[in-house]
């Protein structure tokens, strides 16, 4: 016989807390189920009552492990055992812990310069932002500028003129597997 505490019920009664047919509705939106049937719809909706029962348990378990236990469980109490539980953890982006609105401004205006740096410097392939004085790893000083035009046009907008430099070497490709006469490098 089941404890009271535990809130099992005595006896199997073979009917869902949940509406089963709200849960046929839910999965009728599915466009990959054609048909589902009563016994699954029953499987399912019964395994749905286990899964809330044991995030309500985990987040119970939270509120008691505070210094000073409270009656009723919170949101924060579910981000709190959804962050610290790795059977939950995929719930993160679901259930996200709350923060102040003074930790989001402060977040927000970290972003902000962080994005503001990253503009004034070229980009790189994986969003790093290269500094400004630096190209091709050549100080800015000993970096040629090339002449830039005296005339511009108003409708195209004026770009800065960068100096590409060439990598020039003595060595030649070994040829590969394949003879291509038009990729090999030859002396």
């Amino acid at each position: 016989m089941a404890s009271k505490n535990t809130g099992e019920p005595d006896e199997i009664t073979g009917q869902s807390a949940l509406p089963i047919s709200r849960i046929k509705k839910i999965i009728q939106l599915d466009e990959d189920i054609v048909q589902c049937s009563n016994n699954s719809t029953f499987v399912i909706a019964m395994a749905t009552e286990m899964f809330i029962q044991n995030l309500a348990e985990q987040a119970y378990n939270v509120v008691k492990s505070e210094r000073k236990p409270r009656k009723t469980v919170q949101y924060k109490d579910l981000a709190t055992a959804v962050s610290h539980i790795d059977n939950l953890e995929f719930l993160s982006d679901v259930i996200p812990k709350t923060t102040t609105y003074k930790q989001f401004k402060e977040k927000k205006a970290k972003d902000a310069a962080k994005s503001a740096e990253m503009e004034k410097g070229q980009r790189t392939l994986n969003g790093n932002g290269v500094p400004a004085g630096n190209t091709n790893g050549a100080p800015a000083e000993t970096i040629p500028r090339a002449e830039e035009p005296t005339t511009s046009s108003p409708s195209v907008p004026r770009t800065p003129v960068v100096p590409v430099s060439a990598l020039i070497t003595d060595r030649t490709i070994e040829p590969s597997v394949r003879h291509d006469p038009d990729v090999e490098m030859q002396d």
